[in-house]
């Protein structure tokens, strides 16, 4: 007999599809995957390489990506998602704990939007119409 799915649901909600897992290795626990990980998946995946060739082309890989962003380019990678730097003006902020006003310097930040195709993967649905891999 099967374990209910969520003891805490009103009563009337609809259950929260079954989301299938992403990755067998890291489901469960959370954990972050770090440089080395995504540079042994790129030595796995490419055979022919040896391991200084495939950390030569990740390194090459995340210069490429640094550079345009520092020179304020978008990157935009199909079915993963767009990187771009925004400026943001100069302008006075609060502080929370004892509302005393203070400057905040202009300054330029990073974003980072999730394509379609990778927000469905995420929650375990399929593609949207036209953006499959």
């Amino acid at each position: 007999m099967d374990a209910p799915r969520n003891k805490n649901r009103i009563v009337g909600q609809a259950e929260p599809p079954l989301v299938p897992e992403a990755s067998p290795r890291k489901a469960a626990t959370g954990k972050t995957t770090t440089r080395v990980e995504l540079l042994d998946a790129v030595y796995t995946a490419c055979p022919s390489l040896s391991r200084a060739q495939a950390r030569e082309l990740f390194e090459m890989t995340l210069d490429e990506i640094v550079g345009a962003l520092l020179s304020g380019d978008a990157v935009k990678l199909r079915a993963f998602g767009a990187f771009n730097v925004r400026s943001k003006r100069e302008r006075i902020g609060r502080n929370p704990r004892n509302g005393v006003e203070a400057t905040i310097n202009a300054r330029r930040v990073l974003t980072f939007k999730a394509s379609p195709t990778l927000i469905a993967r995420v929650n375990g649905w399929t593609a949207p119409f036209g953006e499959e891999d």
